[in-house]
C-alpha cells in the first residue's frame, strides 16, 4: 500500500478506489455529536466515514456529509447490516432502510457486521444482489476469521473485497492479515487504538517521543505501513486532527517490529468464534 496524504486510497479487487483512513462513529451520539464530528474530520480533510445500522446515527451522518459542501462522490461512506436483520430477504430491506436514513442513492461499502451462524451465506447472496443492481459500490465483511472466509468463499459468486475486524497492538492476528492481503480482501482495523487503552505502553510512548509524535499517531502510522485501513472513532475536533497527522513521519522495520511484538491475542470486543448479541 502506498501511503501519500491523508486522502490517499487503496485499489480494491473491483478497481474502486477506497481512503485507506476514515473517520469511525461507533458510539458517536445521533444528532449534534456525530454530525459535527464529521464535519470536522470532513474539514481536517478526510474522506471516508464508517457508520452502521448498530449505531443508529446514520441520518446525522448523511446529514453531515450533505451540509459539508463536498461532493458526495468524493466521501466513502460504508455501513453494515445488524445481526438480527441477516438473510437474504430481510438484508435487502436493511439496506433500503440504512439508505433512507442516510439520505443516498447509493452506498460505497456495504459489511456483513458479524458471521451470524447460518444466516451469513443468505447475508452474502443478498450483498451480491445489491452491488450486481449497481446500489454499492464494494461489499465486504465485518469480523469475519479465517474459517468463516474460506466457509463463506466456497459459494460466494463475488469474493469480499475488505474485511473489517478488531485490530491493534495488542490483536493482530497476523495469520488473518495475510490470509486477507493473499486472497486481495483488504484488511481493515476497528478500534484501532484499543479504546485507549494501548496509548500508554511504554515501548509506543518510546518511539512517539523519538518523532515528537503522539502514540496514537504512532499507532495509526503502524496500520497504515502494514497494509491495513483504519478508521479512529473520536467525537473531539483536536483529536480527530491529530489522528490524521501521520504522514510527515515513517516507522523503521524494527520499530514495526517493535510494534508487532505486542501482540498478546488481547480483545476489546467480542470473539467472533463466539459472540451472542
Amino acid at each position: 500500500m502506498k501511503i501519500t496524504d491523508l486522502q490517499g486510497t487503496v485499489t480494491l479487487s473491483n478497481d474502486v478506489e477506497m481512503p485507506y483512513f476514515g473517520l469511525g462513529v461507533f458510539q458517536s451520539e445521533e444528532g449534534e455529536e456525530v454530525m459535527n464530528a464529521v464535519k470536522w474530520a470532513i474539514e481536517a480533510g478526510y474522506r471516508h466515514v464508517d457508520t452502521a445500522a448498530l449505531y443508529r446515527n446514520e441520518k446525522g451522518v448523511g446529514q453531515a456529509i450533505r451540509e459539508s459542501g463536498i461532493n458526495r462522490k468524493e466521501i466513502f461512506v460504508t455501513s453494515k447490516v445488524w445481526n438480527s436483520d441477516q438473510g437474504y430477504d430481510q438484508t435487502l430491506k436493511a439496506f433500503d432502510t440504512s439508505l433512507n436514513k442516510l439520505g443516498f442513492d447509493y452506498l460505497d461499502l456495504y459489511l456483513v457486521h458479524w458471521p451470524v451462524s447460518r444466516k451469513y451465506k443468505d447475508t452474502w447472496k443478498a450483498l451480491e444482489k445489491l452491488y450486481k443492481d449497481g446500489k454499492v459500490r464494494a461489499i465486504g465483511v465485518s469480523n469475519f476469521m479465517q474459517h468463516h472466509l474460506e466457509d463463506l468463499m466456497q459459494d460466494a459468486e463475488i469474493m469480499p473485497m475488505v474485511n473489517q475486524v478488531e485490530f491493534h497492538p495488542r490483536l493482530v492476528q497476523q495469520e488473518l492479515v495475510d490470509f486477507c492481503l493473499k486472497n486481495n480482501i483488504r484488511h481493515e482495523a476497528w478500534s484501532p487504538l484499543m479504546q485507549g487503552k494501548v496509548l500508554d505502553l511504554p515501548e509506543i510512548k518510546a518511539i512517539a517521543k523519538k518523532y515528537g509524535n503522539s502514540t496514537a499517531q504512532v499507532i495509526l502510522r503502524w496500520d497504515l505501513q502494514k497494509g491495513v485501513i483504519t478508521i479512529p472513532k473520536s467525537v473531539h475536533k483536536e483529536r480527530i486532527v491529530s489522528n490524521a497527522d501521520i504522514f510527515d513521519f515513517s516507522l523503521s522495520d524494527e520499530e514495526m517490529k517493535t510494534l508487532d511484538s505486542l501482540d498478546k491475542g488481547e480483545r476489546n470486543g467480542p470473539d467472533p468464534n463466539n459472540f451472542d448479541f
